[in-house]
This record gives C-alpha cells, sequence and structure tokens, in this order.
C-alpha cells in the first residue's frame, strides 16, 4: 500500500475502529478480572506477579517429553507485544533427568495458581500455535483446590489444546471425577479446507457460568457443556475458581512422540491473555 493513502484520517478511523471492539467486548463481557498484554521489552521475563513458571521433567502425568524451566530462552517477551513460549531440542545434563532418562527437550509451563485464580466469566486467549507432529500445546485451568482434593476431583476445563498431528483442529474438554482422560467430555473444532491453526492468530474462549460452558474459536461457538451432560451419578465440579495454565509439551499419551518430520524449535505466541467478569 502506498504510504500517501494513510492519511490522519484512516488513521483515526482505524484506532476508533480498535477502541470500539474493545469497548463493545467489555460491554458484553464486563470489566476485565484479569489481563496481560504482555508489552514488556524485548526478552523481558513473565510477569512473576501473575505467572509462576512450573520445573521438571516428571511426565506431568502424561509421559511428557520435556523438562519445563524458569529459564528466559524457554519464556520471554518479544518486545512486540507478544509472549513466547519456546520448545528447545537439547540433551540437559544429568542432574535434570526426566521421568525416561536424560531430558531431550525443554520447553515452559506457566501458571497463575496463588496469584489469581476465578469462579465464573469469560476465559480468553489469542494465540498463534506451534506446529510438528509430537508438538501438544494448551490454554486450560485446574481448579485451585487441586492440592486438598487431587486430579480430577478439582475439576479441569480445556479452553483449548491441539497436537501436532491435528493440525486443523483445536479441542476444548472438560475433566472430572468419573469423567477424566479418554472419558472427559467435550468437542473437536476444525478449520474449514484443510486451513492451519499454526498458520495464524486464533482467540480462544470459554464462558464458564454456574452451571454452563461454553467453547469459542474466534467467534464460533462450538460446544456447550452442562450438567445434564455429565454421566450419570456425576458431580458437576465447577462451582469454585480456577488457576489458569499455558504450557508447550512434547511429546505424551495423547499426541504420540515427534519424528523425522518434526521441526526444532517451536514457539507458541500469545498476544493476550483476559478474563472478563461476568
Amino acid at each position: 500500500m502506498n504510504n500517501k493513502t494513510l492519511t490522519p484520517a484512516i488513521i483515526l478511523a482505524v484506532i476508533a475502529l480498535l477502541c470500539n471492539s474493545i469497548i463493545a467486548t467489555q460491554v458484553r463481557y464486563g470489566k476485565y478480572a484479569f489481563r496481560d498484554e504482555f508489552n514488556k521489552a524485548t526478552n523481558a521475563p513473565i510477569d512473576s506477579s501473575k505467572w509462576t513458571a512450573e520445573i521438571g521433567g516428571g511426565g506431568w502425568g502424561n509421559e511428557e517429553l520435556q523438562y519445563y524451566t524458569n529459564d528466559i530462552e524457554n519464556a520471554y517477551h518479544d518486545g512486540a507485544g507478544l509472549l513466547v513460549i519456546k520448545t528447545i531440542k537439547k540433551d540437559l545434563p544429568l542432574s535434570f533427568n526426566c521421568w525416561y532418562g536424560q531430558c531431550h527437550y525443554t520447553s515452559a509451563r506457566l501458571i497463575t495458581k496463588q496469584k489469581f485464580d476465578r469462579k465464573y466469566g469469560r476465559f480468553e486467549a489469542r494465540i498463534k500455535i506451534p506446529r510438528g507432529q509430537g508438538i501438544w500445546s494448551a490454554f486450560w485451568m485446574l481448579g485451585n483446590n487441586i492440592d486438598t482434593v487431587g486430579w480430577a476431583n478439582c475439576g479441569e476445563i480445556d479452553v483449548m489444546e491441539n497436537i501436532g498431528r491435528e493440525p486443523s483442529t483445536v479441542h476444548g474438554t472438560i475433566h472430572g471425577p468419573g469423567y477424566s482422560g479418554a472419558n472427559s467430555i467435550g468437542a473437536p473444532f476444525s478449520l474449514p479446507n484443510n486451513q492451519k491453526f499454526a498458520d495464524d492468530f486464533h482467540v480462544y474462549a470459554a464462558e464458564w457460568t454456574e452451571n454452563k460452558i461454553n467453547f469459542y474459536v474466534d467467534a464460533n461457538l462450538y460446544k456447550t457443556i452442562t450438567p445434564q451432560d455429565l454421566p450419570a451419578g456425576k458431580q458437576w465440579v465447577y462451582d469454585h475458581p480456577f488457576f489458569m495454565i499455558l504450557n508447550l509439551a512434547i511429546g505424551g499419551n495423547w499426541g504420540g512422540a515427534p519424528d523425522d518430520t518434526t521441526v526444532f524449535p517451536q514457539t507458541m505466541l500469545i498476544d493476550y491473555v483476559r478474563v472478563y467478569r461476568r
């Protein structure tokens, strides 16, 4: 585009449209309960007032292959308004062993536990996911009582999960007592015409109220779950605060391990995370 076409009037009009969009969203969903726009300097670490980087290579309940670190090379700001979670293929010293022996991958898992949790609202993130066999990216939530009641009694809400062997599909899911793992409740959402989620940013959201959880990709409502969808006699455990998680895993029981087609490093780019009051 010729720069001369970007007149002050056009620039002001664009700014007005963006502002009106933000205002309209807040009118619809309510004020922010949590907001991270990731507007920090290049290579700045995560905001420790909002996020904690978990550490370890124990498999995380799924026989995942990565070692999660709190290193700046695995989670950092790019200086242009994005948080970068990067997974790197490298052999770690034996003092950092994974459950299977010497670790071959590093990545990051960021949580808001003990810093932010909330019961009900719209939980939303704009993300460009990575790609490749064995790459597993997620934006999800766990009940804040997990340390006392355990998983899956605490409840889990997976706002978005993608496994690399399904490049055109993401999943929204809940896990609870008696309906977890392979028996979880949820649905996939696929882009038309074999478009790939890794090619662009998309908005992933869950709107959670007392007796309903709606899952969205962009403006598309693709799954609603209510207590009536649970197996007979099972408990609806979505009546207490949950905290949020952003992570980029490698391997695991669901997506399988990387293969010769998988390219490293891979990055998960997060434009923002917002929680709106309802």
